[in-house]
């Protein structure tokens, strides 16, 4: 049926068991009565009564007495049962109807309650209205039934709740406990909820474990005294009973011990995880109960015989172990052996301590103490009992069987340990299959089989170095040192004991005993001659630093190097080593190029020394790389105190590192790599290793030139060669043989023309000896200069960069060759010297074509280098240099920089000229400028330059410029074109006197045509009848383009034009407002005729609207020459393109500047690139070259006021 309890509780389907009892007053609970399983959950009264008479004579009075007994005892759950019977009515005839005793009882005793009252009508009979009665009377029963019984269950847990909390009183008994919620236990495995009725032993199971725990940290309970009385019993855990009764009574009457409290919690655990059919939960929950008992009892201080608690958990395994047997299959058992290999290790174990404990495992036998122990043991056992008496192999008989004799002993103990080692191998749990096979190593050795021992013994220290567990690596080389020394494997028992003597995990004498080991065996074969035995060099000594002396590890042949080697010694007493040897291997570049000793100290570690890891692991890694242990503190506090509890460490990447590592090879310590026979290397004798830190020094000559790299070190103990198979980092020095060479770099960034600059010449001898007389032989540039002083010294440096000498250096010069005499140096240094050059500042000559104005520099020879700065014009001077120790010569190409940059402007104001110098400093030092001089080269003496600077020195910072001005007069119109030569005196400003004259700097350039011509004025003009102008109103501009001069030979060309009175030509304006802020109303360009003549003045209107308010600037107004059609000019055009006279040729964009001189025809440009001419001819603008043109309203500015109905004032400022 469904079952629905309080608190939000899912409803679960019982099989709730009832069975009837005739009612009695003494049946009923009394107060304090905690028995759940037999209380009366509903009482029923039975009447078959169908006579008035008869009701109220008998059965009224007996159905008022049972009710007042029920009241009495506080029962409220009952019902009345009425049963009708048809054979009764017919012989009755003054029976009333159907329902009036019914109806009687139900208004006599069921006034609120009618339910509680039922009609059975012929219970006997097989027709509808009979069963319809037996449905309605058996579902009235079971809700009823149902919920006393939930109503009592509950008031039931509220009473055992109410006792466990008084578990603080003085009095409070555990044990009373036990049986109340043992009892909720029994009822839900009625019910057959057996998850419930576990929950309610595990609780039990916590509660007392929370006791022990707290007893152990001095907080005991009075009624724990109970449970540490001695043990006596040791028969283990009893699984094949439902209930121990036995047990359970010994609880009742609290006279259990701990084990007995413990094997019947667990059987009864045992029984309902069965009935779930978790049956390998049953095995996890027994060795964790094993476990605990045996800490429970050292907790608690009980007295268990030596020997007695071995047996009670070799038992309680096996017991284990056949239960499941019992309710599982063999496929089952196979396929969770994961869950029960523990009890089989656990129970191994046990075993193995009880024939330690009993003589089983000693040489010579048991002693008789050791039976008199043994009887003991077994006598605890108590009988059979008699669920297993008939069992061939049940846990009593296997025990006492195998304590029974050595030769049984070992028969079980190895059945159990190579079972064990299986299920371990099966499941992938190799360290702890290798943890058991060290067990039977012991075992073996104790039975004198040692070779058997060695097996496992190997196979546990493998997995160990696999995985990097020191402290297990330490414990088994001590067995297996043992087990190899009974073999007499002196090789391998020598081995172990050097990684035993450095193994720091052992105590000082141990380490000492196997270091003695070690010496005494060297120093009994040192005079009988015979095979080395070659051992790990890390089990002696660990190698540290490695330092070259030189620092850079570069010689050259014939010089001396020198090794210092340091050595960490890991023996507990000094060692006298006979030699120690490094082997080199020797290798030379495949393409047979010899690096040079600037390229090796270039490409080497300045310090020379090379560190090897400082505390490397003593174990090999692991094959995998598994990561380090992640262990944390784990701390459990009590939630009432804050107290601390539990503490432990946990490892928070288990499940990384618990895997299985295949390895086909062996990863322990291997015997050492042989040296390498007849390999070249360095050798130092009689060394002593002192504990700790130790330098040996190697030196050898250089020979052969190449690179030699250390491979093996090895120490030599009388026959032991202990070596280092392997360097790394990799440690190699170069042995160089060099040619000689010569280098010569500028000591700055870039050479300055025009100043001395100093370069430094670098003569590496190489294998070369510079004998007196040898010089190098220079050859003179024109233009360049070598400055030659007496203080010139040249420095001798070693091929370590120690200075040697300094001596002073002789320098002979004659017209062609410039001499430099070197001083003596032997093979394999380097000489230093610096001179002084200097570089003439000469300047590319300006662009003579007659339309030029500005220089470009980028001409001929001179060139611009980005490492000389943005700008800078260099100048490259090749230098050969003859060198003693070659017959060629060696060209050397020195580039300099020109500091300067120069252009010039033409300026006019009317009819007056200007020329204006700009010096632009680019370099990066200050300077010192004077005599700064502009003259005419030409023959004529009709124009004068004046000249407006007067300071005759200015100073000249980096990166700055400075401006030079002379205004132009002639005395001729039109004056003469100009050719003239800038020039000016300089030097830094850091140095006030130069040994040596330096030439000034000069600069040529040409103006042509530079007379004015035409003057251009323009005027705007406010609206008519308004005094000043308004933003969207229009205005008027008048241009006026006014003649200076009557006909010049610059005006003859294809625009002059005869007349009868005078020359006219045709000009072309244009307007154009660059900033947008006028709209130019109409055409805003035109063509004039204008005559050639003085004063002759050419007005031109339009109107204007200004876009802004403020002081606007006047439109820019310009003016070009109007050249008729020529063939060479000719240019295609769209059609759309040829509107009125916007879409002419123009010789120079009209944005360019018009005082930086004439420009090209553009025409021509297009002409090459288009194809032949088609359609109609396009007459031509050509620009007037600067200075012809003179615009008398450039800077001026017009006062523009906003009008009226503007909302936003929009100002324009310039």
């Amino acid at each position: 049926m469904e079952w629905r309890r309080s608190y939000g509780r899912a409803p679960k389907m019982i099989h709730l068991e009832s069975s009837f009892v005739q009612f009695k007053e003494e049946l009923l609970p009394k107060e304090g009565n905690r028995a759940l399983l037999t209380f009366p959950f509903l009482h029923v009264y039975w009447t078959e009564c169908c006579d008035t008479e008869v009701y109220k004579a008998t059965v009224k009075d007996d159905l008022t007495k049972w009710q007042n007994v029920l009241r009495a005892h506080s029962s409220v759950d009952w019902l009345i049962v009425v049963v009708e019977n048809d054979a009764k009515k017919k012989n009755k005839t003054n029976i009333l109807p159907r329902t009036s005793i019914v109806d009687k009882i139900r208004n006599d005793f069921c006034n609120k309650q009618s339910d509680r009252c039922v009609v059975l009508s012929d219970p006997l009979k097989d027709s509808s209205r009979t069963q319809e009665s037996w449905n309605a009377f058996l579902t009235k029963l079971r809700t009823l039934l149902l919920m006393s019984f939930t109503k009592n269950l509950g008031k039931f847990e509220d009473d055992m709740r109410t006792l466990r909390e008084k578990r603080t009183e003085p009095g409070w008994s555990f044990c009373e406990y036990f049986m109340v919620q043992e009892e909720l236990a029994f009822v839900f495995e009625m019910l057959q909820q057996f998850e419930d009725a576990l929950v309610q032993y595990d609780e039990l199971d916590a509660l007392f474990s929370q006791y022990v725990v707290n007893f152990g940290a001095g907080d005991g309970a009075n009624w724990l005294t109970f449970f540490c009385q001695p043990v006596k019993s040791w028969n283990g855990l009893i699984l094949r009973k439902p209930i121990d009764m036995e047990k359970r009574e010994l609880i009742q009457r609290r006279e259990a011990t701990l084990l007995d409290l413990r094997s019947y919690l667990f059987s009864r655990q045992c029984t309902l995880l069965l009935f779930l059919q978790r049956p390998w939960e049953v095995a996890q929950r027994a060795l964790e109960l094993l476990h605990s008992c045996v800490q429970e009892l050292q907790l608690l201080e009980v007295s268990v015989p030596p020997g007695a608690l071995d047996c009670w958990v070799f038992l309680s395994c096996l017991e284990v172990l056949q239960r499941i047997e019992g309710c599982c299959d063999r496929a089952q058992i196979d396929s969770n052996i994961a869950h029960t290999v523990g009890l089989w290790s656990y129970a191994t174990e046990k075993l193995k301590a009880l024939g330690y404990l009993c003589g089983l495992v000693s040489e010579k036998g048991p002693t008789s103490e050791d039976l008199n122990r043994t009887v003991d043991l077994l006598a605890g056992l108590g009988a059979e009992r008699p669920e297993t008496a008939n069992t061939a192999q049940s846990p009593y008989k296997k025990l006492k069987e195998a304590l029974s004799s050595v030769e049984a002993f070992e028969k079980h103990y190895l059945d159990l340990s190579h079972a064990t080692i299986e299920m371990y191998t099966s499941i992938g749990r190799i360290r702890s299959a290798k943890f058991v096979g060290k067990d039977l190593a012991e075992f073996y050795m104790r039975k004198k089989s040692p070779q058997k021992a060695e097996v496992y013994l190997q196979g546990a220290l493998k997995t160990y170095l696999a995985e990097g567990w020191a402290l297990p690596i330490t414990h088994t080389r001590k067995q297996l040192a043992e087990c190899q020394k009974h073999l007499g494997q002196i090789e391998n028992y020598l081995q172990t004991s050097s990684l035993l003597a450095s193994d720091c995990h052992l105590p000082e004498e141990e380490r000492r005993h196997f270091c003695q080991e070690i010496l005494s065996f060297a120093s009994q074969q040192a005079n009988s001659p015979g095979h080395k035995i070659v051992l790990p060099m890390q089990s002696l000594a660990q190698l540290r630093t490695l330092h070259f002396d030189p620092p850079s590890a570069v010689v050259h042949v014939g010089g001396t190097l020198s090794i210092a080697v340091t050595l960490w010694s890991h023996m507990p007493i000094p060692v006298s080593v006979e030699q120690m040897a490094v082997s080199v291997h020797f290798s030379l570049e495949k393409n047979s190029y010899r690096k040079t000793a600037e390229w090796l100290t270039r490409h080497k570690a300045p310090s020379g020394t090379v560190t090897f890891p400082h505390e490397p692991s003593r174990l090999p890694a692991p094959q995998d790389s598994s990561p380090a242990l992640e262990l944390h503190a784990m701390f459990e506090r009590s939630p009432s105190d804050n107290s601390l509890n539990t503490t432990g460490i946990i490892c928070k990447n288990v499940h990384m590192l618990l895997r299985r590592q295949e390895s086909s090879s062996s990863l322990e310590m291997p015997s050492g790599t042989a040296p390498e026979d007849g390999a070249p290397g360095l050798k130092c004798g009689g060394v002593t290793l002192q504990p700790g830190a130790n330098t040996v020094t190697f030196r050898t000559q250089a020979r052969e030139p190449g690179t030699y790299t250390l491979r093996q070190l090895c120490a030599s103990v009388g026959p032991l060669c202990f070596v280092l198979p392997h360097m790394y980092p990799i440690a190699q020095y170069d042995v160089y043989s060099q040619e000689p060479q010569l280098h010569v770099e500028p000591l700055t960034d870039s050479l300055l023309a025009g100043i001395p600059q100093k370069v430094k010449f670098t003569v590496t001898t190489g294998h070369y000896t510079i004998k007196n007389g040898d010089s190098l032989q220079l050859s003179n540039v024109e233009a360049m200069l070598i400055l030659c002083h007496t203080e010139n010294r040249a420095v001798i440096y070693s091929n370590t960069r120690e200075k040697s000498s300094s001596t002073s250096l002789r320098i002979q010069s004659s017209e062609k060759v410039t001499s430099i005499s070197l001083p003596v140096a032997p093979a394999y240094h380097v000489v230093e010297f610096e001179l002084e050059v200097l570089s003439l500042p000469s300047t590319p000559a300006a662009s003579r074509d007659s339309d030029k104005l500005v220089t470009n520099e980028s001409h001929g020879k001179y060139k611009e280098t980005q490492k000389a700065g943005p700008g800078m014009v260099t100048m490259d001077h090749k230098l050969s240099i003859d060198c003693p120790w070659s017959i060629y010569s060696t060209v050397i190409a020195l580039t300099f920089c020109v500091p300067f940059r120069t252009s010039h402007t033409l300026l006019s104001a009317g009819t007056r000229k200007y020329i204006q110098v700009c010096v632009q400093n680019l370099s990066e030092l200050d300077f010192q400028l004077s005599d700064s001089h502009l003259v005419n080269l030409g023959d004529s003496t009709d124009v004068q330059l004046m000249p407006l600077n007067t300071q005759p020195r200015q100073h000249m910072h980096s990166k700055q410029s400075v401006f030079f001005v002379w205004e132009l007069k002639w005395t001729r119109e039109p004056p003469p074109p100009l050719h003239c030569r800038f020039s000016f005196g300089f030097f830094p400003a850091s140095e006030e006197e130069l040994s040596v004259s330096l030439k000034p700097y000069t600069y040529e350039f040409q103006v042509d045509n530079f007379f004015t011509l035409y003057s251009v004025r323009a005027e705007i003009l406010p609206p008519v009848g308004m005094e000043y102008c308004k933003t969207g109103a229009l205005c008027s501009l008048e241009v006026s383009i006014t003649r200076l001069a009557d006909l010049l030979e610059v005006d003859k060309d294809e625009a002059l034009t005869e007349s009868e009175e005078y020359y006219t030509t045709k000009l072309m304006y244009e307007v154009v407002d660059n900033s947008s802020n006028w709209a130019v109303c109409g055409k805003s360009s035109g063509v004039v005729c204008m005559p050639l003549a003085a004063r002759a003045t050419h007005r031109v209107r339009m109107e204007l609207m200004p876009l802004f308010a403020g002081y606007l600037p006047f439109p820019n107004v310009r003016l070009f020459k109007y050249l008729p059609h020529h063939s060479a000019h000719s240019l295609q055009l769209d059609a759309d393109s040829w509107i009125e006279n916007d879409s002419l040729a123009v010789d120079k964009h009209v944005d360019d500047p018009l005082e930086s001189g004439s420009v090209r025809s553009r025409g021509s440009t297009h002409s090459s690139s288009s194809a032949e001419p088609r359609g109609l001819p396009m007459p031509r603008l050509q620009a007037f070259p600067a200075g012809q043109v003179f615009n008398a309203s450039t800077g001026l500015q017009v006062l523009v006021i906003p009008s009226k109905d503007d909302h936003v004032l929009e100002v324009s400022v310039t």
